[in-house]
C-alpha cells in the first residue's frame, strides 16, 4: 500500500474506510489538490509536505505579493527548495493563484512555473476587477487580447475565474470572452460552483457551459443565511454534490485538477489551523471520487 492510499483510507478516519478504492492511473484521472491560499501561515515547502502526508495529489500555489511564494520575491534558492519539496512529496504543481494586472505578472508566473515544474507548466488563474459586466466586457476583451499574446509567448495558460462579487460572474460571460477572442488555447476558465450557487444557476447547466473551456476547478461550499452568502470549506455544509460535479466533468472529458480552496472568510477567523483544514477537506471530498467512480491521477 503506498503512502497516498494509506492516508486516504486509514489516516483520516472511517469516512474514507467505508468506500472502495479508486485506481490512480497517471494521465487518465483528475488530480485532487489543495490551494496554499488556505495555508498563509506556512512556508510553501511545509505546506507541500503536509499535503503529501494527508494524501493529496497536487497543489495550487498562491503567488500574490507579500505571500511566501511571491513571484517577485522568491529567490533562486527557495525555488530549488520548493521544487525539491514537490518532487520529494510526489505533489504535482497544477496551478498558480495570482492577481495579474499586466504582462510582467504573467511572465514572472511563467518563469516561476518553469523553475518549479519544468515538465508541466501550471495554470495561472485569476479573477478580473470590475463591478458591472456591461461596463467592463469590452475592457476585458482589450486586456485579454494583449495578455493572451504574452501567455502564448510565455507558454502558460490563463484561466479567468467568474466571481459572484465581480463584473465577470457567470460561466457564460467567460465563454463569451474566450469565443470573441477566437478560442485561443492560452485562455481558459476556472470553474468554481460556489460563485453560482443560490443564483438560479443549476450546476448541470453551468458545467455544460463551462466544460469545453475549463482548465482548473476550485471547490468550496457556499451557504446562505439571512439573504447573504458565506463561503465555508468544501463538503462541510452539504450544499454542493461533489460526486455529481466530478462525474459530469470526468464524463465530459475533463482531466485537469480539482482544488480545495479555503476562503479568506474561513482562514481569517482567529484560531484557524491550515493543517486541520487540509485534513478536513480531504476527508470530506476524497470519497466523492469513489462515489462518482472517477479515478485520481496525473491529469493532463
Amino acid at each position: 500500500m503506498n503512502r497516498r492510499t494509506f492516508f486516504g483510507n486509514v489516516g483520516l478516519g472511517a469516512l474514507a474506510l467505508n468506500t472502495p478504492s479508486v485506481s490512480a492511473a497517471s494521465g487518465r484521472g483528475i488530480t485532487f489538490g489543495f490551494s496554499t491560499y488556505g495555508m498563509k501561515t506556512l512556508k510553501t515547502e511545509r505546506a507541500i509536505e503536509v499535503l503529501g502526508e494527508v494524501g493529496y495529489d497536487s497543489v495550487e500555489i498562491n503567488i500574490w505579493r507579500g505571500w511566501d511564494a511571491d513571484s517577485m520575491a522568491l529567490s533562486k534558492g527557495r525555488r530549488k527548495s520548493i521544487r525539491k519539496a514537490l518532487e520529494d512529496n510526489d505533489i504535482k504543481l497544477t496551478g498558480f493563484m495570482e492577481k495579474w494586472k499586466n504582462a510582467d505578472d504573467i511572465r514572472r508566473a511563467a518563469d516561476l512555473g518553469r523553475d518549479l515544474s519544468p515538465k508541466h507548466q501550471p495554470v495561472l488563474q485569476s479573477t478580473l476587477s470590475g463591478k458591472k459586466w456591461e461596463d467592463m466586457k469590452d475592457v476585458y476583451l482589450r486586456q485579454l487580447e494583449a495578455w493572451v499574446k504574452v501567455a502564448e509567448e510565455s507558454r502558460i495558460v490563463l484561466a479567468i475565474k467568474p466571481h459572484r462579487g465581480g463584473a465577470l460572474s457567470r460561466p457564460s460571460e467567460a465563454v463569451w470572452l474566450i469565443e470573441k477572442l477566437g478560442k485561443p488555447k492560452w485562455l481558459r476558465m476556472c470553474y468554481d460552483y460556489s460563485h453560482y450557487a443560490f443564483r438560479d444557476m443549476p450546476m448541470a447547466q453551468t458545467i455544460k457551459t463551462a466544460l469545453p473551456y475549463t482548465a482548473h476547478i476550485a471547490i468550496k461550499d457556499a451557504v446562505q443565511k439571512d439573504g447573504r452568502i458565506r463561503f465555508v470549506n468544501p463538503g462541510t455544509s452539504g450544499t454542493i454534490d461533489y460526486g455529481n460535479l466530478l462525474r459530469m466533468f470526468y464524463e465530459g472529458g475533463y482531466r485537469g485538477d480539482v482544488c480545495c480552496e479555503v476562503s479568506g472568510q474561513v482562514w481569517n477567523v482567529k484560531g484557524y489551523d491550515p493543517i486541520v483544514s487540509a485534513k478536513q477537506c480531504y476527508q470530506l471530498i476524497s470519497p466523492a471520487f469513489r462515489k462518482a467512480n472517477v479515478p485520481r491521477g496525473a491529469g493532463s
